[in-house]
């Protein structure tokens, strides 16, 4: 896999996560705010993206969309009501909520095929897998934030779909990996 040669500005970042902020309290505050434009054209680019909520540290939310079928501008927008209100792990988010909440965005490179398992680097590629009906996926910064190795962030992933966690083993059993911009 080749780099993933994709680079925001600092600005462009900026849009985001204020972006990620009004839909939140928009929706706190019940307005049905009209989406605005996007500040760039890179930002009317097709990608995946996931937002993450964090609150003092901890997991609060993240919700993605994998599929590289909608705008950026638009993927943020409603990931960010989706982490927020529909992530099923936890409650919608209160009021109450707001401090201490972090936001993170992560902008994915096209999911590939995973020629080879041995050369998944930890920090730098995001797993998607899949067997049967179930499916998996974490983030590349997910086993950097938990102190994983390798075959520790394959059985995760695994364990997330709800597999074995040496089901990665198997030659049923699809991994894909990916990269992305995270900020």
């Amino acid at each position: 896999m080749e780099r993933f040669p994709f680079s925001l500005t600092d600005t462009e970042k900026t849009a985001l996560k204020d972006l990620v902020w009004r839909r939140i309290m928009d929706r706190l505050n019940r307005r049905e705010t009209p989406l605005a434009e996007p500040p760039s054209d890179i930002l009317r680019e097709p990608y995946g993206v996931f937002v993450t909520l964090k609150r003092r540290g901890a997991l609060r939310g993240c919700i993605g969309h994998i599929v590289a079928d909608r705008p950026i501008w638009r993927n943020v927008a409603d990931m960010a009501l989706a982490a927020a209100f529909e992530d099923p792990r936890f409650p919608p988010l209160g009021r109450a909520e707001l401090d201490g909440l972090e936001v993170e965005i992560t902008i994915l490179s096209p999911l590939a095929p995973c020629p080879d398992p041995d050369r998944i680097e930890v920090g730098r590629h995001g797993l998607f897998i899949r067997k049967g009906l179930h499916s998996g996926l974490l983030l590349p910064q997910v086993p950097v934030e938990w102190g994983w190795d390798r075959v520790t962030f394959l059985r995760q992933t695994c364990r997330k779909a709800g597999l074995d966690e040496d089901a990665w083993k198997d030659p049923d059993t699809k991994i894909y990996w990916f990269e992305g911009v995270v900020f």
